[in-house]
């Protein structure tokens, strides 16, 4: 019998049974019943597959880079997980990646606190990224190490589960995600893939980068706790540190009137004054904090007027944006600027803290620009705090980053509209950058005045025009 209609069958028997229960008056409820158990078996892979285990790959991934391996393993015998990693430019798929799901339903992993597994490769390299809890129904409960070393020789890995007691149905067992090493690609194996119940100490969780950090905002506006990570300390004495999904941490807010924070770490600014944001896992107090500040009501841009077929739009809720590889490029170690965007009503706005200088752009992962036919840069800037005489805000847009780049600038000063409290909208004519063809770069920077050097700025509504 098809296996859906088989489920079907099931559901419209069990809702007959609990009608007849309805019938008779029966005062047990539905609500009473236990979840169903499921098994709690923490293998993956040992010398083959568990039972249930589906490979899915990611999109743009090399669908047949994952191949089950009888000649190279762990041990004295048995089966490995081999990945080939592919070249640059591989017509079959830019890099290797997917998840290992259990379609059973899920599993009961409360008893384990990490996952295990021998790893080596080809010659020396890095995994991307590596972990568990990608199911492709949320990814609630994910948790991955970045840049993974991985030698020529069999080496024992430990990925700690930040709160075991989560996974009472855990369905993404296993997920990674790697590509080639300056152009080439590489093979990885993995075996022994399974959670097992080792003795971990010292856990500390940490939110925010472990840092205190700042955040001026708005009535209004929501953001988010950002910088998540887990770090243990293993029985060889080496610390293991991870990224972790909120899903696993508890947040506080200590001025609910202030700003409120869900289970996701989303945090919703209700109110003028201060709070701050903390959080725990399994008990324990992480470090770190998101302080917030709010300043009460909050004006927004005004909103741009140019017919959208005049417009290519880099940063906007008016417009279609067009592809961006990244609004704070964070040039180490020269630059100071901090990223804390926000969002008001809808209105998406760039925040920029602890300014310098600062890049937006699209020209690596995404299209340049071809702007022959659009005469301005246009945006809107807010500075909330004083600017002293000496400031001078410059914003430049580059041409061509290839190799024959040229540019044009301009420079915002008091004496020609920079001013604070107010959004002061810049219409920059950028005829004098004779090709426009391949743009991929806006700068602002304070360079022109040190005033503005350490002052937070909101941008919003950036794009060209004719």
């Amino acid at each position: 019998m098809n296996e859906n209609i088989l489920n079907n069958t099931k559901r419209t028997i069990l809702a007959s049974v609990l009608l007849m229960f309805i019938a008779a008056g029966c005062e047990r409820s539905v609500d009473g019943l236990s979840e169903p158990d499921f098994p709690a078996n923490p293998e993956v892979f040992i010398d083959g597959f568990s039972p249930g285990l589906n490979y899915l790959p990611y999109e743009d991934s090399r669908a047949d880079a994952f191949t089950v391996d009888n000649q190279t393993f762990f041990g004295i015998r048995g089966a490995s997980m081999r990945f080939d990693v592919p070249n640059f430019g591989d017509p079959g798929g830019a890099f290797a990646g997917a998840i290992f799901r259990d379609e059973n339903g899920g599993r009961n992993l409360t008893s384990f606190n990490a996952l295990t597994f021998y790893a080596k490769a080809s010659n020396a390299a890095t995994l991307g990224n590596i972990g568990f809890g990608q199911d492709f129904l949320g990814n609630q409960y994910e948790v991955s190490i970045d840049g993974l070393r991985l030698t020529t020789n069999w080496r024992k890995y430990v990925i700690p589960v930040p709160d075991p007691s989560f996974l009472t149905a855990h369905q993404g067992l296993l997920w990674y995600a790697a590509g080639p090493e300056d152009g080439d690609g590489f093979t990885f194996w993995l075996d022994e893939v399974q959670y097992e119940s080792l003795e971990l100490a010292q856990p500390r969780p940490s939110i925010m980068g472990g840092e205190q950090s700042p955040q001026t905002i708005f009535v209004g506006a929501s953001t988010a706790v950002t910088g998540l990570s887990y770090t243990a300390n293993l029985p060889d004495g080496r610390d293991v540190t991870v990224n972790a999904a909120p899903a696993y941490f508890t947040f506080n807010s200590s001025n609910t009137s202030v700003a409120t924070v869900d289970e996701n770490g989303r945090v919703s600014v209700v109110g003028q004054g201060t709070a701050q944001i903390t959080a725990s896992v399994g008990g324990v107090n992480a470090s770190g904090a998101l302080l917030i500040n709010s300043l009460g009501a909050f004006q927004p841009a005004p909103t741009p007027t140019d017919d959208p077929a005049d417009v290519i739009s880099i940063f906007s809720d008016a417009y279609e944006n067009a592809p961006v590889d990244f609004y704070n490029g964070f040039y180490a170690p020269f630059q100071t600027t901090t990223s804390n965007d926000f969002e008001i009503n809808g209105n998406n706005i760039l925040g920029y803290e602890n300014f310098n200088f600062v890049g937006i752009e699209f020209n690596q992962n995404v299209p340049t620009i071809d702007g022959s036919e659009m005469t301005h840069l246009r945006m809107d800037v807010f500075f909330p705090d004083d600017i002293p005489p000496n400031s001078a805000l410059g914003i430049r847009i580059v041409n061509d980053l290839g190799g024959n780049e040229t540019s044009v600038r301009t420079v915002i000063s008091p004496q020609n509209g920079l001013v604070s409290g107010e959004w002061i909208s810049v219409d920059f004519d950028i005829t004098g950058l004779a090709d426009r063809s391949q743009l991929g770069q806006i700068i602002l920077d304070s360079d022109s005045g040190p005033g503005l050097q350490g002052s937070t700025l909101y941008v919003d509504n950036i794009y060209l025009r004719r």
